[in-house]
């Protein structure tokens, strides 16, 4: 009888900890699907931007000078 009683203690003890690691675990882990939805309109917007800034005349002749030089031993 002894030994069952230790047995439910220790099952009781067990559950005791997990609920406690439970109640302390932190209610937002994560962003929600609105707020990734609005990362990616972001990051697209920014991808656009960038993309405009890369294949504009100017600095689209400025990195070809750049590659140029780098081909031709940095002189």
């Amino acid at each position: 009888m002894r030994k069952a009683v230790r047995a439910v203690d220790a099952v009781r003890g067990r559950m005791r900890a997990l609920v406690r690691r439970v109640r302390q675990a932190p209610r937002d882990a994560g962003m929600v699907t609105s707020e990734y939805a609005v990362g990616i309109i972001a990051a697209v917007a920014f991808a656009a931007v960038l993309y405009k800034v890369v294949t504009s005349g100017q600095v689209q002749t400025e990195l070809q000078d750049i590659v140029k030089r780098a081909l031709d031993g940095g002189a």
